[in-house]
């Protein structure tokens, strides 16, 4: 019979109070060997994704999707170079985030602790099992991770590999455990296990993270779907927008960060309009335009659906606005709150635009591509936080800890 939940969060919880107390140089040095040991085998792993793709592809799964799931050479290495910056980057835990001596006498310090135990929900995206399980060994946390299904070869055979590297450096392996089960029952008494497990972050489809939000009983730190606006301003330097319109939604599609809305300024249409459909299109990108766009050939009609969507895929909504403050009320109707870029040569429109857009990440003349924990110096990251409690923004190590006072008396009554 396969353990419950229960038994398994009683084996992390035992695993957490160890890790709580393993010094930096052990946990670093445990993540060299996890990640010496994903290249080693290579091959394991390799074989097992191919498993699951072929069985992706044979039920029909979108191509966004059959790309987050499939692993090689290059995505191998990422994880296994990600667990090293993780490793270099300095110990969240014990951080003193402020501290006093009370007019009593008291020595009060506010510290770092790690959460205990950590439950990650996610789809089919592998490299977020060895993402996850370094961020929170780094951050003192065992961790039980909850893939898609369709990934579950993938995922096995890649904590397979971390639990033994965990074994090789004395560190319980069930620091990193699979959550027990198939299907939507298994992910729910995971949701449930409140008590057993401290906190839950889901992570993929809108669909996925509504349904973890609204059903666990357990705390959960929500990420965000990613529909993300790149704004070309009145005073954009037009090469500059092209080149990042460009990045934002065509370097890889599959992730929350690619932009999926177009917004210009009148002033500017009639320069840049032909010059970015052109360039979109070469791409392959379809535009789901307003009335300006659908002046070019092949543009299709934007629907109220569409402004509101995530595509993930070669697919962009467009739209000619009058003004800065047109641009800024349309990113206020329709983002999820991830990541919006402004392209101008004008301090005053990006402090505006700064000010007034209230996301996650808020980009001046930069791809929306940028917002992700690697690129912003944090090393691998678990998702892209987009409520405003506990952490907002990338979720790397800090964001994995909780904290505690600790006051220190000398024989002090109240």
């Amino acid at each position: 019979m396969p353990d419950s939940i229960s038994q398994v969060a009683a084996r992390s919880r035992a695993a957490a109070n160890v890790l709580a107390l393993a010094t930096r140089a052990t946990k670093d040095a445990t993540l060299e060997t996890m990640a010496s040991a994903l290249l080693s085998d290579y091959a394991l792993i390799i074989d097992a994704n191919a498993a699951d793709v072929s069985a992706a592809e044979a039920a029909g799964m979108p191509a966004h999707m059959i790309d987050r799931l499939r692993l090689d050479r290059s995505r191998i290495e990422g994880m296994a170079q990600g667990l090293r910056e993780v490793a270099g980057l300095p110990d969240p835990v014990g951080t003193v985030l402020r501290g006093s001596t009370l007019a009593n006498g008291l020595e009060l310090r506010q510290v770092t602790v790690p959460f205990g135990v950590v439950g990650v929900i996610y789809e089919a995206r592998p490299n977020v099992t060895a993402d996850a399980a370094g961020i929170c060994l780094k951050s003192g946390n065992a961790v039980i991770l909850r893939g898609s299904s369709s990934a579950l070869s993938s995922n096995t055979a890649i904590v397979t590999s971390l639990r033994t590297a965990l074994t090789d450096t004395g560190l319980p392996e069930d620091c990193v455990q699979l959550a027990p089960g198939e299907g939507h029952d298994a992910v729910k008494e995971l949701m449930r296990a409140r008590g057993l497990v401290d906190v839950l972050i889901p992570r993929g489809g809108a669909g996925l993270i509504r349904s973890v939000v609204e059903e666990s009983t357990v705390p959960v730190i929500e990420t965000g779907v990613g529909n993300c606006h790149v704004y070309v301003d009145a005073d954009a330097d037009l090469e500059m927008a092209l080149a990042i319109v460009l990045n934002s939604k065509t370097h890889r599609t599959s992730v929350c960060n690619s932009a999926e809305s177009l917004l210009v300024h009148a002033d500017v249409a009639a320069d840049f309009l032909p010059r970015v459909v052109a360039a979109l299109q070469d791409a392959d990108v379809t535009i789901h335009g307003d009335a300006a766009f659908t002046a070019y050939d092949a543009v299709v009609p934007a629907t109220d659906e569409d402004w509101d969507t995530e595509f993930l895929s070669l697919d962009i909504s467009a739209a000619v606005v009058p003004d800065l403050g047109a641009a800024i009320e349309h990113i206020r109707a329709h983002s999820s709150g991830h990541t919006e870029a402004i392209v101008t040569g004008s301090q005053s429109a990006a402090r505006r635009f700064t000010a007034e857009v209230d996301s996650a990440v808020v980009m001046v003349n930069a791809s929306t591509r940028f917002t992700d924990g690697g690129e912003f110096g944090f090393g691998a990251e678990i998702g892209i936080s987009t409520q405003k409690l506990h952490a907002r923004g990338p979720l790397g190590l800090p964001e994995m800890t909780s904290s505690k006072y600790i006051v220190i008396g000398d024989g002090h009554v109240r």
